[in-house]
């Protein structure tokens, strides 16, 4: 596009009279686009937003929440696995034989990765029982980890 003279004097007096980049730009035959980088490079005056913006709030400190406690009695397990055709119910890793006191940053690619217990608490450490050769986890873990699908029968719909 070719910005005349007169056309930037028709955009800058439109800006000044307060007129939208759309308003602008459908006077101009334009796009808002348009409008806004020349009004850009022309330096015109800034104006504000049009988007409105909530007004700032003060700041009042959060009070943290007391856990919700669940009012539903818990499920059997086998009910609460479903009865999807194609859902298998997780295999259960083995109870693991001892805890091997070895601090996360000595485990090395022999020893099982698995997680017992949460992040946090005195309980918590890696199973650390012998993995699997080119796997993270011992075999126990694995079986639970890397859980293979039932091959497809029939074409998608």
């Amino acid at each position: 596009m070719d910005w005349t003279q007169e056309r930037i004097t028709e955009l800058t007096r439109f800006w000044n009279d307060g007129l939208s980049t759309a308003e602008i730009g459908k006077l101009l035959g334009i796009t808002k686009n348009a409008v806004v980088g020349k009004a850009h490079r022309l330096r015109l005056a800034s104006r504000p937003s049009p988007i409105r913006r909530m007004a700032a709030r003060p700041m009042t400190p959060r009070v943290p929440r007391e856990p919700r406690v669940s009012t539903m009695p818990a499920l059997p397990q086998t009910a609460a696995m479903g009865t999807t055709r194609n859902m298998m119910p997780a295999p259960q890793p083995a109870p693991v034989k001892a805890r091997i006191e070895t601090p996360v940053l000595q485990l090395s690619n022999q020893r099982c990765m698995w997680p017992v217990g949460h992040p946090g608490e005195d309980e918590f450490h890696f199973c650390g029982e012998r993995s699997l050769v080119g796997k993270p986890y011992c075999a126990t873990h694995c079986a639970v980890a890397y859980v293979k699908t039932k091959p497809r029968t029939g074409e998608a719909a």
